[in-house]
C-alpha cells in the first residue's frame, strides 16, 4: 500500500467518526439543521475515497475522475450550507450553485489537458479554493464572533490558501504522468496529509462550536420561562448574581425592581387563564422594551417579576418603574383582552454595599409591599438605609456600644 494510498483510508475513518457525530448531534437536537448537512458533507467522504481507490484500475480515467471532483466538490459545499445553518445565517444557494454549476464544466473541460500543465492544476484546485471562500464570507457574516467562531475563520482561510498553493506544489514534485498513477506520487501523499489534517481541525471545530451552542440553548430554554418568554425564577437569580457582583466589583450603581399585577386572581375569575396568560405576556414585553439591553429581566412566579438594573441609581430605577407602569395602565383593552385597564404595582431598592441579590430582592419587595397598601397602581422606594456591613464589623461595632 502506498503512502497516500495509507492516508486516503485514514481519512476515510476519520471522515466516518466526524459524520457519525454530526448525525448524532442531529438525532438528539433535532433543530440542528446544521449539524445535518454536515453528516451528509462528511458521509461523503466514503464514496469519494472509494472513487480514488478504483482510479488505477480504469482505462478511461474520465468518468471517475469527474466523480472524485464532483463529490469533494459537494462535500465542501455541504459544510458550508451546514455552518450557514447553523449561525442562522441564509445559506448562499445562488453563489453556490453558481460556483457549483461552473466548476464542473471546467472540470469537464479540463480532463484531457496534460497533468504537468500549471494552468490545469490552477483550473483543478480554484474552485474547491472558491467554495471555502465562500464559506469564509458566511463566518465572517456572524456579528458575534467568539473564541471557536475565529478559530474556525482561521482554518477556513487557511484551507483556502491550501487550494491555491496545490498547483506548484503538484508543479515542483509531480502527481503523475496520468491520473491513474496519482496514488503513487509522492504529491498525493503530502497533499492527502495536508486534507487529513484540515479535515480533522475543520471537523472538530465544527463540533465543538455546535456542541457549545447546543448547551447553551438547552441552558436557555432551561432558564426561561415559556409564558413571558423572561427568565424563570432559577434563571433570574442565577444571572442577578452575576450581573450584581459585577457591579458591586465595577463599583456602578443597581437596582432592583420587584412588579406584581394588581387584582390577578380577579382577572383569572372573571376572564379565564387564557386571559390572565395574556397579560402577563403583555406586561413581560413591556417590561423588556423599557429596559436596557444588560437588564436582568425575569418572571419570579405567578404574576411577580423581577428586573435587575446594573448601572442605574434609585431615581433611573424610579423612572424605569413608571415608565412601565405608565405603559401597562395605558394599554388599549384590545391588547390585554380586558374591558378595564390593567395596573401593576412596582417596588424599587438600591444596591447596598456587602448586599446579596436576596438582600435586594428583600428589600425591592418591602417597597412593593407599600406600594400595595397605598392602593396599587404606584411605584414605591425602599429608602436607602446605612450600608450593610460584614457580620465581623457588625460584632466590632457592638462592642464597641457596650463597652461605652
Amino acid at each position: 500500500m502506498s503512502a497516500a494510498a495509507f492516508v486516503l483510508t485514514i481519512n476515510l475513518f476519520i471522515a466516518g467518526i466526524f459524520a457519525t457525530a454530526f448525525g448524532v448531534v442531529a438525532a438528539y437536537q433535532r433543530s440542528a439543521l446544521g449539524a445535518r448537512w454536515l453528516a451528509f458533507a462528511y458521509g461523503l467522504g466514503a464514496p469519494n475515497v472509494v472513487l480514488e481507490f478504483v482510479l488505477p484500475f480504469q482505462d478511461d480515467h474520465r468518468l471517475v475522475s469527474f466523480g472524485i471532483f464532483a463529490v469533494f466538490l459537494l462535500a465542501l459545499a455541504g459544510c458550508v450550507v451546514g455552518l450557514a445553518h447553523h449561525y442562522r445565517i441564509r445559506p448562499p444557494w445562488l453563489l453556490l450553485a453558481v460556483a457549483i454549476l461552473a466548476s464542473l464544466l471546467v472540470n469537464i473541460a479540463i480532463l484531457e489537458m496534460p497533468r504537468a500543465s500549471f494552468l490545469r492544476n490552477l483550473l483543478y484546485q480554484a474552485p474547491y479554493a472558491l467554495v471555502q471562500a465562500i464559506g469564509l464570507g458566511v463566518i465572517l457574516a456572524i456579528k458575534r464572533k467568539r473564541a471557536l467562531d475565529l478559530a474556525l475563520l482561521a482554518i477556513y482561510f487557511i484551507s483556502t490558501l491550501h487550494f491555491l498553493a496545490k498547483p506548484t506544489l503538484a508543479m515542483a514534485i509531480g502527481s503523475g504522468a496520468v491520473p491513474q498513477a496519482y496514488m503513487s506520487s509522492t504529491y498525493a501523499a503530502v497533499s492527502q496529509t495536508l486534507g487529513a489534517v484540515l479535515l480533522i481541525a475543520n471537523g472538530l471545530m465544527m463540533l465543538l462550536i455546535i456542541v457549545r451552542d447546543v448547551m447553551a440553548d438547552m441552558t436557555a430554554r432551561s432558564e426561561t420561562d415559556t409564558l413571558s418568554n423572561l427568565l424563570n425564577r432559577r434563571g433570574f437569580e442565577d444571572r442577578g448574581e452575576s450581573a450584581l457582583a459585577l457591579a458591586a466589583r465595577s463599583g456602578v450603581p443597581a437596582v432592583m425592581i420587584v412588579a406584581d399585577l394588581d387584582y390577578f386572581k380577579q382577572i383569572n375569575d372573571t376572564y379565564g387563564h387564557a386571559a390572565g396568560d395574556n397579560v402577563i405576556a403583555v406586561f413581560a414585553r413591556i417590561l423588556e422594551e423599557c429596559a436596557a439591553p444588560h437588564a436582568v429581566l425575569g418572571r419570579l412566579g405567578g404574576e411577580e417579576f423581577g428586573a435587575f438594573l446594573p448601572g442605574a441609581n434609585l431615581t433611573t430605577g424610579k423612572l424605569y418603574a413608571e415608565t412601565v407602569r405608565h405603559a401597562f395602565r395605558s394599554l388599549p383593552a384590545g391588547e390585554t383582552g380586558l374591558r378595564e385597564p390593567a395596573s401593576a404595582s412596582l417596588g424599587v431598592a438600591q444596591l447596598m454595599p456587602y448586599d446579596h441579590l436576596a438582600d435586594l430582592l428583600r428589600r425591592a419587595d418591602g417597597a412593593l409591599y407599600e406600594a400595595k397598601n397605598d392602593g396599587r397602581d404606584c411605584v414605591r422606594m425602599a429608602m436607602p438605609a446605612a450600608a450593610r456591613q460584614p457580620e465581623g464589623a457588625r460584632l466590632a461595632g457592638r462592642r464597641d456600644r457596650f463597652s461605652s
